[in-house]
């Protein structure tokens, strides 16, 4: 009895294994089991065969698909480049006699205005030589004075009269350069700025040329920068760039192009750009870094979603739907962004709706429905409570 019970078992077990494998390694079986009911019994739902599949599209209406529409957007190329800055002003104060310092009117660091005294060097032999020609001067204008009356009585001759208008007029030259010399004593500022650290003290003694103090105007920074040479026709004196101080990330300022060079860098191909950026906060310094940022629009190019690409041994391509019949129109990539890819195509045009969900079933001349974006393309209608399979 034992015996016969384990036959029966062993019997029914590979009924259910041939089963199972007659129902997955042979879909061909899927039609009769489901008419005689073998499936309900089970309570799960057959696969397509991939004939059956071709007839249900044949017979059941077009394929659905998700698509979105082509847009049209400028192809724009970044530049993006590294400035060095400079003030708009830089002078070099250097001394222009030799002198011992008397007195520094400004201290290093302030801001001075063009013409104010910076500092004085001794000046007492400057004082004394002018005096002295002004006492000169004084008795030269006497005597001058004296030979014109003696020449309007002719008790003079004309050459004497000539000798003391040259000579009133030699003093009034040594008047001049007595004063001229006595100038050279006190240093001014030539510009408006700020005065940069110096080391001289009253009391140091200076040459003539040597380097007094550096005045630099920074209510503007330039910038020189480079830039590629194939932007060399898109670039224009007056166009504006973004700039950031790489010292500075979070400022975020606009500039102006104030110059442009003549030449391109036979080495690296570039070439030298000025622009120009106000400094009214003080911000900025000279001797900073700057990153540049410029952008060029170029031509009008079709946008289309990422998922719309496919590929195929001959390049890139999209489906498009049209009068609700599928179309493989091939495209040529300009420019790939994050959320969208930039094509050029000869036979796709802006609203186009170009197929992003469903590509795997489609066919040149398919009929086709687009589905609402919210709804998941090609859909399978499972029956409730069975395994798809």
């Amino acid at each position: 009895m034992m015996k016969a019970l384990r036959q029966i078992g062993l019997l029914c077990f590979a009924a259910l294994i041939g089963g199972y494998i007659w129902i997955t390694y042979v879909p061909a079986s899927h039609p009769f089991l489901d008419k005689i009911g073998v499936f309900d019994l089970l309570g799960i739902e057959p696969a397509d065969t991939a004939q059956g599949e071709q007839d249900r599209r044949r017979g059941g209406g077009p394929t659905q698909v998700i698509a979105l529409p082509v847009q049209e957007k400028a192809l724009a190329e970044r530049i993006n480049a590294i400035g060095d800055g400079l003030a708009r002003r830089s002078v070099t104060v250097r001394s222009n006699a030799v002198g011992v310092i008397t007195d520094i009117a400004i201290a290093a660091g302030g801001y001075v205005e063009s013409g104010t005294v910076i500092l004085s060097l001794q000046d007492e032999e400057q004082q004394i030589a002018l005096e002295q020609a002004r006492i000169e001067l004084a008795d030269a204008d006497s005597e001058a004075n004296r030979i014109q009356r003696l020449e309007a009585s002719g008790a003079t001759t004309g050459v004497r009269l000539r000798e003391t208008e040259l000579a009133l007029r030699s003093a009034e030259l040594a008047v001049r350069q007595a004063e001229f010399d006595l100038s050279q004593r006190q240093v001014v500022a030539p510009i408006s700025g700020w005065m940069g650290i110096t080391s001289l003290e009253i009391g140091d003694r200076v040459n003539a040329q040597d380097i007094l103090v550096t005045i630099t105007d920074r209510t503007e920074i330039l910038i020189d920068f480079r830039v590629p040479e194939r932007i060399v026709s898109k670039i224009a004196v007056g166009q504006t760039f973004d700039l950031s101080p790489l010292g500075l990330n979070e400022t975020k300022m606009q500039g102006e192009i104030s110059a442009i060079d003549s030449v391109v860098e036979r080495a690296s191909r570039t070439m030298l750009v000025q622009g120009r950026v106000s400094n009214e906060a003080d911000l900025l310094r000279a001797g900073m870094a700057f990153s540049v940022d410029m952008t060029f629009p170029g031509e009008t190019v079709l946008s289309i979603a990422p998922l719309a690409l496919q590929w195929s041994s001959e390049g890139p391509f999209v489906w498009v739907v049209r009068d609700g019949k599928a179309s493989r129109i091939s495209v040529s990539i300009a420019q790939r962004n994050r959320d969208e890819v930039l094509v050029t195509s000869d036979d796709l045009r802006k609203d186009d709706m170009v197929v992003t969900e469903g590509v795997q079933t489609l066919r040149d001349g398919a009929d086709v429905t687009v589905a609402p974006q919210k709804e998941t393309a090609l859909n399978s209608q499972s029956r409730p409570g069975k395994v798809q399979i």
